[in-house]
């Protein structure tokens, strides 16, 4: 996970106080490479106990099969996804776990990681997922037309340079914007942020 070009994402699930990991699916099994302190207090496993395993490894007797295969299809296809299912913590204890997946390319278009979120649904909230949506969609709406175009090419994976490009503006007009826009989400991250547009449906 070092060296140049590293990318971004690794870096900042370390600051999100939102369970979060990256996966590498150009291993195989696409195995988890990083994850940050919220996912391990989450899911009750030491970080140790997590890299280098597959994200099924959460899934238990009552996991929905409907809901693992919206993810591996969305895997599959390299879009992100959000879904709804019952994971396993260390301790055998089921939770509810609204989960978002997004892929990640490299400089030169090729998928390079999949970042994946956990938020729980605790048993008094109905869905925690369609109130998220309902005000992750106000906030994107809050957002000039120009950052809601960026957050979108966030969602769909693509790093500075390459939105860049795709939308004929300087590099650093793209880094003004995703200042600009990560203030407005009240995050400081790209993970947080490619959530947020996901739950919006970006």
């Amino acid at each position: 996970m070092s060296g140049r070009g590293r990318h971004p994402v690794l870096d900042a699930i370390r600051h999100s106080p939102i369970a979060t990991v990256v996966s590498d699916p150009k291993e195989a099994d696409n195995p988890i490479i990083a994850a940050n302190e919220a996912f391990c207090k989450l899911t009750g496993y030491d970080e140790s106990e997590i890299l280098g395993r597959n994200c099924r490894f959460l899934r238990g007797p009552d996991t929905e099969n409907s809901q693992t295969e919206k993810l591996r299809e969305s895997i599959n296809a390299r879009r992100p996804t959000l879904a709804e299912l019952i994971n396993y913590r260390k301790d055998g204890s089921p939770f509810r776990n609204a989960v978002m997946i997004a892929p990640l390319f490299d400089s030169g278009g090729k998928l390079e990681y999949f970042v994946g979120s956990q938020i729980e649904v605790l048993p008094e909230e109905e869905s925690i997922a369609v109130v998220r949506q309902q005000q992750a969609a106000e906030i994107v709406h809050r957002l000039s037309p120009r950052q809601r175009e960026i957050l979108q090419q966030m969602a769909q994976g693509f790093r500075t340079k390459q939105i860049a490009h795709m939308l004929s503006l300087s590099e650093k007009t793209v880094q003004m914007h995703r200042m600009l826009m990560f203030k407005k989400l009240s995050t400081s991250n790209a993970a947080d942020a490619v959530r947020i547009a996901v739950e919006a449906g970006l």
